[in-house]
């Protein structure tokens, strides 16, 4: 067991929450029990995941979209009262973090995406007044632009939207996990021959068919599994906590 407050001041540290400018509060965002035995993860904690740290007999539930953003209704009403309702009724806490999962160098959504996809990170970008949260680097060996589409396919269990041309090759990706299509000018100014994100825009395609660049968009959902997975299990080997991530399917 430890304690909430302990908990939550060691993530607080780990990700550097206080040097990122986010859309949404990062750390404790429904306090529950004083301590936290057992800790369920997930990516977004929706009423699915909330019903299933339930029944795994969660003491804390720890996500990467939780509530609060900028520009949301403010009133606790409709789903979100029926959310936060079914995390205090059974005493469980909500820790969120965002854009620092995103960025950590460690366990956070960009370098365990590399992971999984056995790519080499050589540097990060992203917009100025932030840390920069995405990666760029090169493919283990290059592939054509349908031979990488196909990889990531496989690897991610979900077929990413490939624009480009099919046998152009991949040596060098860009990288930025969720909904990062509006960075791929910053992927063009890298100079890479790809960029890599969960989401797509109209603007997007045009863009990456213009400038010459292999786009994949490869799923909001499938690109961001990996970092609360990562950190929940250094969570549970640095605090013996009993922990378990629960994916909740989203093909979005």
């Amino acid at each position: 067991m430890v304690h909430l407050k302990d908990l939550v001041r060691y993530l607080d540290d780990l990700l550097e929450v206080e040097r990122f400018g986010d859309y949404c509060p990062n750390g404790l965002q429904v306090e529950g029990a004083a301590s936290v035995g057992r800790l369920v993860c997930g990516v977004t904690a929706s009423q699915a995941l909330i019903e299933s740290a339930i029944e795994a007999g969660a003491d804390a539930l720890l996500v990467h979209h939780g509530y609060f953003w900028k520009g949301e209704a403010a009133p606790i009403v409709g789903i979100k009262k029926q959310r936060i309702a079914r995390l205090l009724e059974h005493d469980i806490s909500l820790l969120a973090y965002h854009l620092p999962l995103d960025a950590h160098p460690v366990y956070g959504n960009n370098v365990q995406l590399a992971q999984v996809l056995g790519l080499n990170v050589e540097g990060s970008f992203g917009p100025a007044g932030n840390p920069a949260i995405g990666l760029y680097g090169r493919l283990a060996e290059p592939l054509s632009g349908a031979a990488l589409a196909e990889q990531i396919g496989a690897r991610l269990g979900r077929a990413p939207l490939h624009v480009g041309e099919a046998m152009a090759p991949v040596r060098t990706l860009a990288w930025c996990t969720g909904g990062a299509q509006g960075l791929i000018e910053e992927a063009v100014r890298l100079g890479v021959d790809g960029y890599l994100t969960g989401e797509v825009s109209e603007q997007t395609v045009h863009l990456a068919r213009e400038n010459g660049l292999h786009f994949y968009a490869a799923g909001h959902h499938a690109t961001e599994r990996y970092g609360a997975r990562a950190l929940g299990e250094h969570l549970g080997g640095h605090f013996g906590l009993e922990q378990r991530f629960i994916d909740i399917d989203n093909p979005a």
